[in-house]
């Protein structure tokens, strides 16, 4: 088995990976449901999916843990605020589980355009609110929790090393004249279950020991990773922000009931960035998944683009950026596909795809460096001294890491011959290929955006050209122009 290096934030180092349990145990933190994931969230859950994606192929088996925010997330992320599945609630004018189970299944319809494994176990914190309610009690026991007039909460001076993980300094810490306090007995002190206000009937609350209430947003994380995973976990996911405030209070209030260390390793992905700053749901600057298809850019593509930068390292967004991504893609389909038909011609072994992955590999094994993976891959496919077969049986191996669909089609070929008669155009050849036998319907829609797009490029008009090429790959279709002046169609199986 490769050697894998993850840069750990406990530590502030790469590590080897050295995983303490099998199979591995990783928590990822997962969506607040109140509105659509912005494409900057779904940045995080792609490197994770890499993450995860990586460790299957080293022949780690991986136990995943997503979990869904659907209760107790306050707008200020720490303990002021609206309850952000109330807002949103009000906002659409229906009920909290309405807008919790909507929400859900666009980001999972999300994740699935974007070949993101699911995980293993989607708990939701609503069906866990006992889980969250015994581990508060198991706190309060040991003495770490203090009962005010809103709430119960965690006491951070009585966990030393709360300041260690985020590297916090004390000093920058003491309230000050523009924090509000409340009654916390310290700045860092944190909501470990909140009273309902007695003026305002809230959706969503629950009966507890201290009063009806609903719990903190960082104890939901701990209580249901420790009702699925076992302690330490292996890997602790999530985007840089929950760094400072939502890890190191699930650190603080998980260490401090349990005694144990909660984690091994903790990964973070960087912000999607924008001109005015992060990508935010509070924000001017919210681009979502959907906001692809009028653009006639696949999903997939903006997976790609994302590997144009190292996860740790911030990611400026921009539709030009975007839309490079979606031609690079395009063109390496073409290459792949154009191995495709001397696939199977030699006998291919699993040393001679080893050695030639072996920079692809090193690539992904040294903190998944995908730049420099993806790199690695075109260096392949353009190595001529490897045959067709196994640079193809590479991408077959590399893709399951990427999954960027880039052996979308093979098998079944039809070539037709279509005379523009009247349009002082020469015959328009056509190659389909499929796995099956293409409907009648469906080639002759196919022939008119392609003979369009052949007219456009003979009018200089690439942008048009590019466009409908753009709207094909949105159907599952690959466009390839032959040197012979073919033009080749790569329809992927499930057309």
């Amino acid at each position: 088995m490769r050697q894998f290096f993850l840069y750990n934030t406990a530590s502030r180092s790469k590590e080897p990976f050295e995983p303490l349990n099998d199979p591995v145990a990783m928590y990822c933190c997962g969506p607040t449901v109140y509105n659509f994931a912005h494409i900057g969230n779904l940045r995080t859950y792609i490197f994770e999916d890499v993450l995860k994606r990586t460790l299957l192929a080293l022949g780690y088996r991986v136990r995943h843990v997503v979990n869904i925010t659907d209760v107790g997330h306050l707008t200020s992320d720490a303990d002021s605020g609206e309850d952000k599945m109330e807002k949103g609630a009000q906002r659409e004018g229906k009920s909290v589980w309405d807008i919790a189970d909507f929400f859900t299944g666009k980001f999972k319809e999300n994740i699935k355009e974007l070949n993101i494994l699911d995980p293993d176990i989607w708990p939701k914190a609503t069906e866990h609110i006992p889980q969250m309610i015994e581990l508060i009690k198991l706190l309060e026991s040991k003495a770490f929790t203090y009962k005010t007039s809103d709430g119960i909460y965690f006491d951070t001076t009585k966990f030393p090393s709360y300041c260690d993980f985020a590297r916090l300094d004390p000093s920058s810490l003491r309230a000050g004249e523009r924090v509000d306090m409340g009654e916390k007995r310290a700045v860092t002190d944190f909501a470990l279950w909140k009273f309902s206000p007695t003026d305002v009937k809230r959706q969503m609350e629950w009966d507890s020991p201290w009063g009806i209430g609903f719990p903190g947003w960082h104890i939901e994380c701990s209580a249901m990773s420790l009702a699925y995973l076992p302690q330490p976990l292996d890997i602790h996911c999530g985007g840089a922000d929950h760094v400072r405030v939502h890890h190191t209070n699930e650190i603080a209030q998980t260490e401090a009931a349990t005694g144990k260390k909660f984690a091994k390793y903790w990964a973070h992905g960087e912000f999607l960035v924008v001109d005015k700053g992060k990508m935010a749901k509070s924000g001017e600057n919210f681009v979502t998944l959907d906001s692809f298809k009028p653009k006639q850019i696949e999903s997939l593509a903006y997976r790609m683009f994302c590997f144009t930068a190292h996860y740790s390292n911030p990611l400026t967004f921009s539709w030009d950026g975007v839309e490079a991504a979606a031609n690079s893609l395009i063109n390496l389909r073409q290459l792949v596909a154009s191995l495709a038909d001397s696939a199977g011609e030699n006998t291919v072994s699993g040393e001679q795809v080893e050695h030639a992955l072996s920079s692809f590999y090193d690539a992904v094994c040294d903190d998944l460096n995908m730049p420099r993976a993806v790199a690695a891959l075109w260096d392949l496919l353009k190595d001529e001294s490897l045959s067709k077969s196994v640079r193809y049986e590479c991408v077959k191996n590399a893709d399951k890491i990427l999954a960027l669909d880039l052996l979308k089609a093979k098998g079944h070929t039809q070539t037709v011959t279509i005379s523009d008669e009247g349009q002082n155009s020469a015959p328009l050849t056509i190659k389909f290929k499929s796995e099956t036998q293409l409907p009648d319907d469906f080639k002759e829609d196919l022939i008119k955006k392609i003979r369009s797009r052949r007219d456009a490029r003979a009018k200089k008009d690439f942008k048009t050209a590019d466009q409908i090429r753009n709207e094909l790959t949105m159907l599952g279709i690959t466009v390839k122009d032959l040197p012979d002046g073919t033009c080749e169609c790569i329809v992927a199986s499930n057309k």
